[in-house]
């Protein structure tokens, strides 16, 4: 089994590759959930929701994030009425939010609502929160924290950042489930999301680190050159103290990857890095790519 620690875009375009070159139940994947939060009642977790309609064959592809072919008729209403609701969420999408909030006010784990949704989307891979507790992402701007979702939707990532931070009445705990799946793999692969708020807040979950320790680890960096492929990589980035770029993403998983991949085309030198074409813009380019980390892990 190959485990991935996944944000919401980079990695699900890897994902959508190797579901094609290895069978599907030996895909698993814990997915960052410090970008979670509740929104006109419902409860979002952005990239758990991505990873899931990705598997599920129901992902719109063109924006990496909600369902394909969605209408936006409660959105438009809600709106048209007055409410400040600054995520444009599909019909069918708050379904999933609606029910996956209903099933938490119940007092069910995240990891428990998880199985369910992917049990009737009809997901066959496993997929994990990072962690049932409560964790938030915020950025600190001049006028203050705002959450991450905040700053990317609504602000469109267009205010400057001082901080990245992370919030939590507890110290987020990975769950038994994410810590066994590390464990039962063959290999687990950092996938090429943003390192600061996608993949930090799940390598900062308690256990995930030492669990690692005696795993094989590919790491992909998200960058070609000091640009990142999607995303508000770059200014998270500078605002945690990295260089934003594949030596900048080498360094904060420093000690964790066995081995380390950034783009043909990137002119940043990471010292014994494999290069592979790691800008994914179809199926065809996923798979391929998928097939360059598959053999990586095969011929370890």
């Amino acid at each position: 089994m190959i485990t991935f620690l996944s944000g919401g875009t980079g990695t699900p375009k890897l994902l959508r590759g190797m579901q094609k070159v290895v069978d599907r139940h030996e895909i698993a994947v814990i997915v960052n959930t410090a970008e979670d939060t509740w929104i006109s009642g419902n409860h979002i977790s952005p990239d758990l929701d991505t990873v899931m309609y990705l598997f599920s064959g129901i992902l719109n592809t063109d924006t990496w994030w909600g369902v394909r072919n969605d209408t936006f008729t409660t959105h438009e209403e809600a709106r048209r009425l007055g409410h400040d609701e600054f995520m444009r969420i599909g019909d069918r999408d708050r379904a999933v939010h609606i029910l996956r909030g209903a099933m938490l006010r119940k007092g069910m784990r995240l990891t428990e609502v998880t199985r369910v949704l992917c049990e009737r989307l009809g997901v066959c891979e496993a997929v994990l929160p990072m962690t049932d507790t409560e964790v938030t992402t915020q950025v600190v701007t001049a006028t203050g924290p705002v959450h991450f979702q905040e700053y990317w939707i609504r602000e469109q990532g267009k205010i400057d950042i001082l901080e990245v931070v992370r919030r939590c009445d507890v110290p987020p705990a990975a769950t038994e489930e994410a810590l066994m799946t590390i464990e039962a793999s063959d290999a687990v692969v950092i996938g090429p999301s943003n390192p600061i708020t996608s993949i930090l807040p799940i390598l900062s979950c308690e256990g995930i680190r030492s669990a690692l320790k005696d795993k094989f680890v590919v790491a992909v960096s998200p960058f070609i050159g000091h640009a990142p492929i999607s995303g508000p990589a770059g200014a998270l980035m500078k605002a945690a103290g990295y260089e934003p770029s594949a030596i900048g993403t080498f360094n904060c998983y420093r000690g964790i990857p066995d081995i380390f991949i950034q783009d043909i085309r990137d002119e940043v030198e990471v010292s014994h890095s494999f290069r592979f074409d790691t800008l994914m813009t179809d199926e065809d380019k996923s798979i391929a790519f998928a097939r360059n980390v598959l053999s990586l892990i095969r011929n370890h």
